[in-house]
């Protein structure tokens, strides 16, 4: 393989690829491939009729996706197994990440080991947008004391307000550290941080509309989303203020009501912490997408 280091033009084969088939994990989408250049080295080739994505750091080297292809045969997994095994000191660090449900089957055939990944949240448009009845009683009630209490303007995320938002951020994200001293928290938190440096920094490369709330002037809140396939949009950020009540539950669901064309919204995974599904769980998603890692077995 003669690997290239993904750049922005590379968005029109990456989305050629991701589009021969439709797919609910957020994983397979160019902006959730790119947003990861501020943790990892991105690199790509074309096998055999397959797009292969590297992801490398510290650690090792892994690919983020399968194959994409419309057909994937045994010798392409080996070869992109061979590189990884090449890179990598350490056993089992070479793996392939964010498997979906239909391909499993796939990989179980051929001998791979395949674990269970962290999946993400699949939740009815209409349901966010509406928060009808009595499970959203609580999310309602914010959004109304937020409508009642504060004089705010909701309005499309522009560049002049970068650097308010990574403010926002870095002080949204002092004050979840010391509600939750959790190391993989606090790890996810700087990873994030990095991720949305690279989004903001390089806004125009993305396909990500945002929004922000505004209170007297000032940026209070921001979500930023793309779209994943024809019916489901993935909401990928949201900060608030965590001062102001009702301040999130209000983006959220405002956000959620402009996505009309879609049917459904993904917010992703809740990277196995307990605070991150509560707050997904309370928002009572349709079920979440399985996800899985495959590896090679070790006699």
């Amino acid at each position: 393989m003669k690997l290239k280091t993904l750049t922005a033009e590379d968005r029109e084969t990456f989305d050629e690829f991701l589009a021969l088939k439709p797919h609910a994990l957020s994983a397979y989408a160019f902006e959730n491939i790119y947003i990861w250049k501020g943790l990892f080295s991105i690199s790509w080739d074309i096998v055999q009729g397959a797009l292969c994505v590297f992801f490398t750091d510290g650690i090792g080297t892994f690919m983020y996706l399968p194959p994409l292809a419309e057909d994937v045969g045994p010798a392409v997994i080996e070869g992109a197994f061979t590189l990884m095994d090449e890179r990598n000191t350490a056993r089992g660090v070479s793996r392939i990440e964010n498997i979906e449900e239909g391909d499993r089957a796939f990989f179980l055939q051929q001998g791979f080991a395949c674990g269970s990944k962290f999946g993400d949240y699949l939740f009815l448009r209409d349901d966010l947008a509406a928060l009808k009845g009595g499970r959203f009683k609580s999310k309602r009630s914010a959004v109304n004391y937020f409508e009642k209490h504060t004089r705010a303007s909701y309005q499309p995320y522009t560049q002049e307000y970068k650097q308010e938002c990574l403010d926002l951020y870095r002080s949204w994200m002092r004050s979840r550290s010391l509600l939750n001293p959790d190391t993989l928290y606090q790890g996810m938190l700087g990873d994030s941080l990095r991720s949305l440096t690279v989004l903001l920094e390089e806004y125009p490369v993305f396909k990500m509309p945002g929004r922000l709330v505004m209170i007297d002037s000032r940026v209070k809140a921001f979500t930023f989303g793309f779209k994943l396939s024809a019916d489901t949009f993935c909401i990928a950020y949201e900060v608030s203020d965590l001062a102001v009540k009702g301040l999130s539950q209000y983006i959220f669901r405002r956000f959620c009501d402009e996505l009309k064309e879609y049917r459904y919204i993904n917010i992703m995974d809740d990277s196995g912490l307990d605070n991150l599904k509560r707050v997904k769980e309370s928002y009572h998603p349709l079920g979440v997408v399985p996800n899985y890692i495959v590896k090679k077995t070790f006699s």
